[in-house]
């Protein structure tokens, strides 16, 4: 686990779905894909073994408030230039903050340093606030927007990366794939609390 420190106590981490850290994540995204999808939809957070979100394909990723997992999400290998965004979360008591733009602003500058050019992600019919989240920050929708969602099935984005950035902080030097973020901007857009493909 990597983690960097940003002012009023938010912290990066990267981590892995074994961390108890991930624990709140977990439990919430299943709670909202069953209430949106039903019973059936539990099988969505064991879709995909841990391996898939660990480096250097993909990443897990978490942002901490004073040591507590407020946001998290994570990207995992599409294809060879393709990276493909999952788990986009924001803890319940921590929602309209705008930390699920800022996590999926920290996830695309991880995956353009890796190389990743692109990201496709897909999100449930029932998940409005997901669909806007991707429409606000810049996502090119796969989909007729005009059409009732749920006769779609999944809602398919996707986004061309610019070239790698590889300055940390303000601006300093930092390695292709080091732990410390850019300072993420502060969006108003509202947070999500799933991103779910069921």
């Amino acid at each position: 686990m990597t983690s960097v420190a940003e002012p009023g106590g938010l912290t990066w981490v990267r981590t892995a779905l074994s961390d108890p850290l991930v624990l709140p994540m977990l439990r919430e995204l299943d709670q909202e894909y069953t209430s949106r999808y039903g019973k059936a939809a539990h099988g969505e957070m064991a879709r995909y073994p841990e391996e898939e979100f660990a480096p250097p394909h993909g990443v897990l990723l978490l942002l901490l408030e004073h040591g507590e997992p407020v946001a998290g999400g994570a990207f995992r290998r599409y294809d060879a230039t393709t990276a493909e965004l999952k788990r986009i979360w924001t803890h319940s008591a921590h929602r309209r903050r705008g930390l699920a733009a800022r996590v999926v602003g920290e996830l695309e500058r991880i995956a353009a340093v890796r190389g990743y050019r692109r990201i496709y992600l897909t999100t449930g019919p029932r998940q409005p606030e997901a669909r806007g989240l991707y429409l606000r920050t810049g996502y090119t929708p796969l989909f007729d927007t005009s059409a009732d969602p749920e006769t779609i099935g999944p809602l398919r984005f996707e986004k061309h990366l610019a070239a790698a950035r590889r300055s940390g902080p303000a601006g300093s030097a930092a390695p292709a794939d080091s732990a410390a973020p850019t300072a993420p901007t502060v969006s108003t857009v509202s947070t999500v609390s799933t991103e779910g493909k069921v």
